[in-house]
């Protein structure tokens, strides 16, 4: 894809990238450490060991699907740089502007993802 092409996609991705890290940083406990973060998550007493570990998956869940997104949108951005933005990484086919619009940080087309999942 044209470099003037991908420029909306790299604002989106931009853009994207900037709210998964401002969500990282609001689930890890902002400007306090991931451990006294947990501690004060975690910590409270009235709590019952069922639902201290409950919501301690919950989060590392969370924590774990934001942070793929992260290193998706940084691939998508490296795909930008490269120059092979908006090409299949498997089939190397053109992938649709509307997928790209709804999915910037897409590598595959659907045929090729399908396939992946």
């Amino acid at each position: 894809m044209r470099t003037e092409l991908s420029t909306p996609f790299k604002q989106q991705l931009l853009a994207q990238r900037a709210s998964l890290l401002e969500q990282l940083a609001n689930l890890r406990g902002g400007m306090v450490g991931r451990a006294e973060a947990s501690a004060e998550h975690f910590g409270r007493p009235e709590d019952s060991t069922a639902q201290v570990s409950t919501e301690r998956e919950l989060e590392f869940a969370l924590d774990a699907r934001e942070s793929d997104e992260l290193n998706q949108v940084a691939s998508a951005l490296g795909r930008i740089e490269a120059g092979t933005y908006g090409l299949c990484i498997d089939c190397g086919v053109e992938i649709p502007a509307a997928r790209l619009h709804a999915a910037p940080e897409a590598a595959r087309c659907i045929a090729c993802q399908e396939k992946a999942e």
